[in-house]
């Protein structure tokens, strides 16, 4: 990364860069990796400190029933390096206040910045466990566990959350309102409907309505994928920070490049392909390993215009040294990029 004298994107900058006090702490900038499972893994983490300038960083999704009794030199999710720990929020997904309140303990022992209640994932096998998006079915349970947690804990408590299993935002208004009250100090909001598997783009404006119902800090979500879209969020909505998921994937250099002006060098592509390869061979064992990079590969090869024949290729690679082969062949600074990475390719 090259440093600039200037940001290229000044206001957005500007506003990014306020510091923001969430439960008597204070983040440095309100550009936030949001939680990705499968992806934001500590491999992942890694590389994405070596860019710099992300203001919170979030783990992938943690079973709240495991990580009372999660050992973190194993476990490919319940795991971080200790200089994570002052700017890392742990997700936990779980269903009662009981597993929550005891994998929720479990986190602020280990230091961690604090604790994120997924109220947002609808994959089958969450909503099966009665957690992520079911809790937006039944009210009064979300607004239990974040009681609980609240009095268990003297981290800050994150919430993210979804609309609804509808697209009517007043239940979403009211959920809003009643989290707060249960002491919740930040909400991190996803304008989609709980069913919605991004076939249709977030309603952005909906973030405005749950800005405007709370006096507590809101980070909007969703589909944030250029500074253009990072600052009309911002600005047409009035929420507190933006919380950026797959695009920070595919390209990690963006909280440098947006809050600090930072330059991409030449071969950045490469370069990122090459470290995440070297961090995952660390992190996990060669099977994990490689269905982690599998999985990255998708929103990575979304950069490019034909991202299709080259996820095709590394798609073949089946240890780490196939990757770093393949990276120095095929990845070259004259590819040609798509702006914004092509949604068609993995849903984006």
């Amino acid at each position: 990364m090259n440093k600039s004298t200037l940001p290229h994107f000044p206001k957005l900058a500007a506003q990014l860069n306020s510091p923001i006090v969430i439960g008597e702490k204070t983040i440095p900038n309100r550009l936030w990796l949001a939680p990705m499972a499968g992806l934001t893994h500590c491999a992942f983490r890694q590389v994405l400190a070596h860019y710099g300038s992300c203001g919170l960083v979030f783990t992938e999704m943690c079973n709240a029933k495991a990580v009372p009794t999660e050992n973190p030199r194993v476990s490919p999710v319940f795991r971080w390096h200790e200089w994570e720990l002052p700017s890392l929020v742990c997700q936990l997904a779980g269903s009662t206040p009981e597993e929550l309140v005891i994998a929720a303990e479990r986190v602020e022992r280990e230091g961690f910045f604090g604790v994120d209640i997924n109220m947002g994932c609808s994959a089958r096998g969450v909503i099966k466990r009665e957690a992520g998006a079911a809790f937006l079915k039944t009210p009064d349970k979300a607004v239990a566990v974040v009681e609980a947690v609240r009095k268990a804990v003297s981290i800050p408590v994150f919430v993210k959350f979804r609309t609804g299993w509808s697209k009517e935002i007043g239940p979403a208004v009211d959920l809003a309102k009643k989290l707060e009250a249960a002491g919740a100090d930040c909400l991190v909001f996803h304008p989609r409907v709980a069913p919605d598997k991004r076939t249709r783009p977030p309603v952005i404006d909906n973030i405005r309505f749950i800005k405007e119902a709370v006096s507590i800090p809101v980070f909007g979500n969703g589909n944030v994928t250029t500074p253009q879209q990072c600052q009309d969020m911002l600005d047409t909505t009035g929420c507190d920070g933006v919380s950026v998921g797959r695009m920070a994937v595919a390209r990690p250099w963006l909280f440098a490049q947006w809050t600090a002006g930072c330059i991409p060098d030449d071969n950045i592509f490469q370069d990122y392909v090459l470290r995440l390869a070297t961090a995952l061979e660390q992190e996990f064992d060669p099977i994990r390993g490689i269905k982690r990079f599998q999985m990255f590969m998708v929103y990575f090869a979304a950069n490019f215009r034909f991202g299709h024949s080259l996820q095709a290729i590394f798609s073949t690679a089946k240890t780490m040294d196939d990757v770093r082969r393949l990276a120095k062949e095929r990845i070259r600074p004259d590819m040609p990029l798509s702006q914004s990475p092509n949604m068609n390719l993995h849903n984006f």
